[in-house]
């Protein structure tokens, strides 16, 4: 038995950005649709599609980042359900699942179908499909073909029969190799999968390969394909309860410290060290302060008592505990907190070096302790991400926390300036005047070329006098955010003054300015 839930990157996405999931939506990746849902597929948006076609196609198409983790995430619950009615599942990708058909367990197929589709509608997930047949890929076609919340099965034996008439579209599913092969089947003239299933078997791995002759062999309902069931993951949260509640955010940090040694001590033993947790606290039952905190390394008995401090504390308002913004303005005591493990390691990934790392733990403490007194985001770190100018290279993320939504630093990042990297950046470019040999303004065509050779420069605000150029390179031209009315043509030039110091001053549409100094 296989459980299809369409579109599911997208359905999450929306869940956690908190949108409509009637909004048509797309999930983009490389600025390509990735996934779309069915409101967007009504205005004419389809997988692979650019995003200035899908959002020419439909304006109003919600632009979603692709997270493998978090469409994981999402679909953990699914999974945990199927699992309570039949154990023995297999995520095969978020979105989609196989399982033993349960027909002993429940008296039919249609009935086990129907227990699954209830249960998950139940539970929120709105658009499932079943399918059940004799192997994997038949059992995926047929939760394909059926509607909404409803199921279709395939007897026994008719797998052949019921492949037959499908287009062999329905191999795009399986990922770039499927998408290559469809186009090259549609380009031999073979439309359906009983085309394929028709050819010569050696025929086909001659010209296809190996693949190919897989391919073929689920066509015609011969694929024996086995799935590995999961084993259910343990039950790995720790919680701790206050009769009567607590008011207090010095009292609630000095009560959770035990709850947050069990809590490392269950990962311990199951060899594993949490790098993502979240932390809630309930009053009167209702979750009122929920946050997801990050760790470079590894969470500590220690970081999460003063993860729970700083999330406390952030939120506390004349003295009484208020929840976060997102969670509505709830005023009242705290009889719970949860400490929830949203990302497990291995412990042996991150053993500690050859000569231990106390140096590193006196380092935290004294920076959690500073964190303590002027608050969690006040103290802040550098951390590099992708760029193409010093400033925009610059990222600064609260000390403790993991850096996320970074620009990849690996990209190719057409127009930045090569190495090595200036030493100072400054906070506000001061602007600045750049002459050539008649004393004319140094500018930029609309070719990105300069009207002369840069000789003397200086800069405004008493920072640097006329100095003259005794080396130049450049320009380095960009034009970010055309599309959005940006800046204009940018250039960057690194120039060399007489006394020996090297600077990167920047031309733009109205004026220079100096943006960085070299040592």
């Amino acid at each position: 038995m296989v459980v299809w839930c369409p579109d599911w990157s997208v359905v999450a996405a929306l869940d956690e950005a908190e949108r409509s999931p009637r909004s048509p939506a797309a999930v983009l990746s490389a600025n390509v649709v990735e996934v779309c849902n069915g409101p967007a597929r009504s205005e004419g948006v389809r997988r692979g599609q650019r995003r200035r076609d899908a959002q020419a196609r439909c304006p109003d198409l919600v632009l979603l980042p692709a997270s493998p983790d978090r469409d994981a995430r999402a679909f953990e619950p699914v999974l945990a359900l199927v699992e309570d009615l039949r154990p023995g599942v297999a995520a095969l990708r978020p979105g989609l699942l196989a399982v033993r058909a349960p027909g002993s367990w429940y008296g039919s197929e249609t009935a086990a179908a129907a227990t699954a589709c209830q249960a998950l509608v139940e539970s929120g997930v709105w658009d499932v499909r079943v399918g059940i047949a004799d192997d994997l890929f038949t059992a995926e076609q047929a939760a394909r073909t059926a509607d909404v919340q409803s199921w279709a099965v395939v007897p026994a034996g008719g797998s052949a029969s019921f492949l037959r008439g499908l287009p062999v579209d329905v191999l795009q599913d399986d990922g770039p190799r499927g998408r290559e092969l469809v186009g090259l089947l549609q380009r031999l003239g073979l439309r359906t999968l009983a085309d394929l299933a028709d050819l010569p078997g050696e025929a086909v791995e001659h010209r296809l390969g190996t693949y190919g002759a897989a391919v073929r062999r689920r066509a015609r309902g011969e694929d024996a394909a086995l799935f590995a069931a999961r084993t259910p993951p343990p039950e790995l949260d720790a919680e701790v309860s206050f009769e009567p509640p607590l008011d207090s955010v010095e009292a609630i940090t000095f009560s959770v410290r035990t709850t947050a040694e069990r809590f490392v001590s269950q990962l311990g033993r199951h060899q594993l060290v949490a790098t993502g947790v979240r932390v809630e606290a309930e009053s009167d039952g209702v979750v009122c302060s929920s946050r997801t905190w990050l760790h470079p390394r590894h969470f500590g008995a220690r970081d999460l008592v003063d993860r729970v401090h700083w999330q406390l504390q952030s939120s506390t308002v004349g003295g009484s505990l208020r929840a976060r913004k997102d969670a509505g303005e709830v005023r009242a005591p705290i009889d719970r907190v949860r400490f929830l493990p949203e990302v497990v390691e291995p412990a042996a990934a991150h053993g500690e070096a050859l000569w231990g790392g106390a140096s590193d733990d006196l380092v935290e403490r004294g920076v959690a302790r500073v964190q303590g007194m002027i608050g969690f985001d006040a103290v802040r770190r550098p951390v590099l991400q992708g760029g193409r100018s010093p400033s925009a290279r610059q990222a600064l993320v609260p000390w403790g926390e993991r850096a996320v939504d970074l620009r990849p630093v690996d990209r190719p990042w057409p127009g930045r300036v090569p190495g090595p990297a200036p030493v100072r950046v400054f906070a506000t470019p001061p602007a600045a005047e750049v002459l050539d040999d008649a004393g004319r303004q140094v500018s930029l065509t609309d070719r990105g070329l300069v009207t002369g050779e840069p000789r003397r420069f200086r800069v405004g605000g008493g920072v640097l006098p006329w100095q003259p150029v005794t080396a130049w390179a450049g320009p380095w031209p960009t034009d970010e955010h055309w599309w959005s009315g940006g800046t204009g043509l940018t250039a960057r030039f690194q120039v060399v003054s007489a006394d020996g110091r090297a600077w990167l001053l920047v031309c733009a549409p109205d004026g220079w300015s100096l943006e960085a100094g070299y040592d």
